[in-house]
């Protein structure tokens, strides 16, 4: 490591939102990550964000950061028609890479991105789903592990905001906006990962938004058969609310404190209830996922391990994404690409 032999040195590439309120914080607290620089397309904006969050080093370009050779890995925030090839460029200049989800604007991206990390096997590549990581889903698949509620049968999930700024990169399609793309993922990931299958078919209806031509509001059934399934609405058109029921033979599991942005001054809370029993109310210790989530990636550099979610996982995500949006438009089922 190029800053010490216990924390990895990280760059991270852009001033978004995401990265300068929340994951570059987050990061700053954890105990295997040391965030050294920070790139902007302006100079100017670089030292600006990287004075404000204490960062030494501040770039005017993304490539001046990618060629700093006291970086070992970038997290990479930029809007999702940027993820796949500045990862690229990331792992040909010798660094590990975190993506931000979605992995890139369809699977056959993810996969380019897959066959990149093939020819530099010494590289770590991830994409950064922050959620799975915090304790209270940790403790969600335990349970569901552990036959607390039964055979898991169906989870149910809605994940929503109003967003209505014509600017917002979420209203591009060239950018890959779009609702789908920016909650309902983590709908259909979070099925994939509790079910720890693949859907084997998918049915959706899908509300185009006539000004900007991206997904406002999705609805969606996932089957992934022997009688399991999962259906969600996400949406960019309505009140802002999280809430996620996991249903089994036996009883069920109820996250509706923000389940997917968890508070970081709070603790988290799961309601478990074993069929028409009495509602247990199980605390999960206030942390940050997404300082979980850099240490996790950053421990697995430093000892050269397996990352916690391999990126054919993200890949498989964007398949069950784009089998949503051929059944929105064709009306019927759709069986999503494995291959």
């Amino acid at each position: 490591m190029s800053t010490s032999s216990r924390k990895v040195s990280w760059g991270i590439l852009s001033t978004a939102k995401i990265g300068v309120e929340k994951v570059i914080p987050a990061m700053q607290r954890g105990e295997f990550c040391d965030v050294v620089a920070l790139a902007s397309r302006s100079e100017e904006k670089a030292r600006t964000a990287a004075e404000k969050l204490g960062i030494v080093k501040a770039y005017g370009s993304y490539e001046a950061l990618l060629v700093d050779p006291e970086i070992d890995a970038i997290y990479n925030p930029l809007p999702n028609d940027q993820h796949v090839p500045w990862s690229i460029k990331a792992l040909e200049a010798g660094k590990h890479v975190l993506c931000e989800k979605p992995i890139g604007l369809s699977a056959a991206e993810g996969r380019k991105l897959a066959d990149a990390a093939d020819k530099y096997p010494h590289l770590k590549v991830m994409e950064a789903f922050m959620y799975r990581h915090h304790p209270q889903w940790k403790l969600a698949k335990s349970l569901i592990k552990s036959g607390k509620i039964g055979t898991l049968k169906t989870i149910q999930t809605f994940f929503s905001f109003f967003n209505d700024d014509p600017h917002n990169i979420r209203h591009d399609p060239a950018m890959g906006g779009g609702g789908l793309m920016d909650i309902g993922c983590y709908a259909i990931s979070l099925s994939r990962w509790l079910f720890d299958l693949e859907p084997a078919r998918v049915l959706a209806h899908v509300e185009i938004d006539p000004n900007w031509g991206v997904d406002r509001m999705a609805s969606a059934i996932l089957d992934f058969g022997n009688g399991g399934s999962a259906t969600f609405t996400c949406s960019m058109a309505v009140t802002a609310y999280q809430s996620v029921q996991i249903i089994g033979t036996e009883g069920r599991i109820e996250l509706s404190e923000v389940p997917f942005n968890a508070p970081t001054n709070l603790p988290c809370a799961l309601k478990v209830q074993r069929n028409f029993g009495e509602i247990e109310r199980i605390e999960v210790e206030t942390c940050n996922q997404y300082t979980i989530q850099g240490d996790l990636f950053s421990k697995a550099i430093r000892e050269d391990s397996p990352v916690p979610t391999p990126i054919v996982d993200a890949i498989r995500n964007m398949d069950t994404i784009e089998a949503i949006f051929a059944a929105g438009k064709s009306g019927t089922w759709v069986v999503p690409n494995q291959s």
